[in-house]
């Protein structure tokens, strides 16, 4: 009798089998698919849509779909759509060719799911709400669910999966916060895409997003749906802090900067060393504003 305790206590603590009238907790399921498959939405003038594509290419390097004109919203609507493949990140351009409809146009990001339903259904009970129902798109399906604090985001399915190399670095999807919302926001985030926590320091240097002398809190998460960083703070951010919703990683920062001007792209804020990392801001053609940044 005392080894056949042993063993259920052991087999307990293991997580191996569930004590009598005690529930094994929940694990949310993981819908994600890879990060090279999660793109940043950037909206841009229809006039300044190659202009933004070859400079994004000439900045980062990689490749282009072919371009189309397609209606990607559940409503009518007609936009120039394409995708730019780069080592260090992917983005959908849209150009619209008529007005967007809501609630297109806030949504920061697009990430791949490999269920549809189950993916939207974890999402709303893990706080998300949606802004609409699920949609058939020319090649899958879609929705757009926005987390606690205001954060807008794309799910999407592909009736034919796609088929992406890994990145040679991950993107940052950056997300700023107030205390207000940050702790919501990093409950639901992390229960849907079962994030790890990388780092939180709780007392990070204001520099970083344009408030020096300033104590913000500055998260790193983890997950298949690739990195993301929340900055939590006051709110109170100068142009263009805020704006950036993507952070990109190169090796060499210098040359980088220096491609992309000859390319038509203006630094908004010259780099800066902060912590690990030397950081600036960058705005393309047709108004995308991003963060590129160079470990040290």
């Amino acid at each position: 009798m005392k080894r056949l305790t042993f063993v259920l206590a052991a087999a307990l603590a293991a997580g191996s089998v569930t004590a009598p009238g005690f529930a094994a907790p929940a694990v949310a399921s993981d819908y994600s698919v890879g990060p090279q498959y999660d793109t940043t939405h950037v909206y841009v003038p229809q006039d300044q849509f190659d202009t933004f594509v070859a400079s994004f290419v000439a900045t980062f390097g990689g490749k282009t779909s072919k371009q189309g004109e397609f209606q990607v919203t559940p409503t009518k609507s007609l936009t120039k759509s394409q995708l730019v493949l780069t080592p260090v990140g992917t983005v959908s351009v849209f150009g619209f060719k008529t007005p967007i409809p809501y609630p297109f146009g806030d949504e920061r990001t697009g990430y791949l799911v490999s269920d549809m339903d189950a993916a939207v259904a974890s999402a709303v009970k893990h706080g998300a709400v949606r802004r609409l129902t699920t949609f058939p798109d020319p090649i899958g399906r879609d929705s757009v669910v926005q987390w606690p604090g205001g954060v807008n985001m794309q799910l999407y399915w592909h009736t034919a999966k796609p088929d992406y190399a890994p990145l040679a670095k991950v993107p940052e999807n950056r997300v700023y916060l107030t205390p207000d919302a940050a702790g919501a926001f990093l409950k639901s985030w992390t229960g849907f895409a079962r994030a790890k926590v990388v780092a939180d320091d709780k007392a990070a240097r204001g520099d970083e997003i344009g408030q020096p002398g300033k104590t913000i809190r500055r998260v790193s998460l983890s997950s298949g749906y690739g990195s993301m960083v929340v900055f939590v703070s006051d709110g109170q951010l100068p142009w263009p802090y805020g704006r950036d919703m993507t952070g990109y990683g190169v090796d060499d920062l210098a040359a980088t900067l220096a491609k992309a001007s000859a390319a038509g792209v203006e630094t908004l804020v010259a780099p800066v060393s902060v912590g690990a990392r030397q950081t600036a801001i960058v705005r393309f053609p047709g108004g995308y504003v991003a963060e590129i940044h160079q470990a040290q």
